[in-house]
C-alpha cells in the first residue's frame, strides 16, 4: 500500500512539471512556426498528452484486458470534458475561437458517434481500427492545409536573425520532447499506483478503467490544463481538450484495433451515452457568449462527480 501511494505521489509531481514543460515549449513552437495556440492545443499538445492513453491502451489490449482498453478512452473522453474543462474554467473564464464550430466541434461529435455505431455489435475489428486510422490522418492533414494557408498571407512581423530563431525552435522543441517524457513517466506511475489502490477494494476492470485509469492518464491533460489556466492561455485548454478526444478515438483506438481487435466488454452503454451526451452538452456551454465561465465549469465538474460516484458505487 506505501508503494501505491509512493507511485501516485511520485506520478503526479511528473505529471505537474511535464505539464509545464509542454505548455512552454508547444506556446513558443507555435508562435515560431506562425501556428495559434488554439492549433497547437488540437493538434501537438492534443496528441502529446495522449500519450500515456495510448500506452495504457495498447498494453491492456495486448495483454487481452480489451474493456480496459476501451474504458479507458471513453472514461478519459468523458474526464477531459467534465473534469478537466470544468476545472479550467473554474480558474479562469476561457474564451472560445469561432473556428471550433466550423471544424473541431463537428469532428469531435463525429468521431463519438462513430464509436459508438462501430461498437453496436460490441467489437472493435482491424478494419473497423483502419477506418479511424484513416479519420486521424485526414484531421491531421486539414490541420497541416489550414496552417500552410495561414502562413502564406503576409508577414507585417520583422523577421530575427536566422540563428537566433532556430536556437530558440531547437529549445522549444526540447521542452515538448522533455514535457512528453516526462507525462508519460508520470502517467505510468499515476495508472499503476490507482490500479493497485482500486484492486486493492475490489473493482472491476471496466470501473478501473473507466475512473481509475481514465483519471490517471488523463492526469497530463489535468495538469496541463491548469498551468495553461493560470497562465490565461485558454486557447491551449480548449484545443487540447478537443483535440485529445478526437485523438483518443480515432488515433489511439484505431491503432489499438487494427493490432489487436477489442471487445466493450464490461463498458456499458450508459458509459458510451455518458460519453457522447457530455460531447454534445459543451457545445450550447461554448456558444453562449463565446466562452465557457464558472458557472459551466461548476455544472460540469458537479456532473462528473456524479458519474464517478454512480460508477463507484455501481
Amino acid at each position: 500500500m506505501e508503494i501505491a501511494f509512493l507511485h501516485l505521489s511520485g506520478g503526479i509531481l511528473l505529471l505537474y512539471l511535464g505539464g509545464n514543460f509542454l505548455v512552454s515549449g508547444s506556446a513558443g513552437l507555435a508562435a515560431h512556426l506562425g501556428v495559434r495556440p488554439l492549433v497547437a492545443g488540437l493538434t501537438i499538445v492534443g496528441f502529446a498528452t495522449s500519450m500515456p492513453e495510448l500506452a495504457v491502451t495498447l498494453d491492456a489490449a495486448i495483454e487481452g484486458y480489451s474493456d480496459i482498453a476501451v474504458g479507458n478512452v471513453v472514461g478519459s473522453n468523458i474526464c477531459n470534458i467534465a473534469l478537466i474543462l470544468g476545472l479550467s474554467a473554474l480558474i479562469a473564464p476561457i474564451r472560445v475561437d469561432p473556428q471550433l464550430f466550423r471544424v473541431d466541434i463537428p469532428i469531435m461529435l463525429a468521431s463519438s458517434a462513430l464509436l459508438v455505431a462501430l461498437l453496436l455489435d460490441d467489437r472493435l475489428t482491424r478494419a473497423e481500427g483502419v477506418l479511424l486510422i484513416l479519420g486521424i490522418l485526414a484531421y491531421v492533414s486539414l490541420h497541416l492545409w489550414l496552417v500552410l494557408v495561414r502562413r502564406g498571407e503576409p508577414d507585417l512581423v520583422e523577421q530575427e536573425n536566422t540563428a537566433v530563431q532556430d536556437s530558440r525552435a531547437a529549445r522549444h522543441v526540447l521542452f515538448v520532447v522533455a514535457g512528453l517524457a516526462t507525462l508519460v513517466l508520470g502517467g505510468y506511475f499515476v495508472v499503476h499506483g490507482g490500479v493497485e489502490l482500486a484492486t486493492a477494494i475490489g473493482v472491476s476492470n471496466a470501473v478501473i478503467a473507466l475512473t481509475v485509469v481514465a483519471v490517471g492518464t488523463s492526469l497530463p491533460e489535468l495538469s496541463t490544463a491548469i498551468i495553461a489556466a493560470v497562465r490565461s492561455q485558454g486557447d491551449i485548454v480548449l484545443g487540447m481538450v478537443i483535440g485529445t478526444n478526437i485523438f483518443n478515438i480515432l488515433a489511439i483506438l484505431g491503432l489499438t484495433a487494427s493490432i489487436q481487435p477489442l471487445v466493450r466488454g464490461g463498458v456499458g452503454w450508459l458509459d458510451l451515452g455518458v460519453m457522447f451526451s457530455v460531447s454534445i452538452l459543451i457545445v450550447p456551454f461554448l456558444w453562449s457568449g463565446l466562452r465557457l465561465g464558472r458557472s459551466e465549469g461548476v455544472l460540469l465538474l458537479l456532473g462528473y462527480a456524479c458519474f464517478s460516484w454512480w460508477r463507484l458505487a455501481a
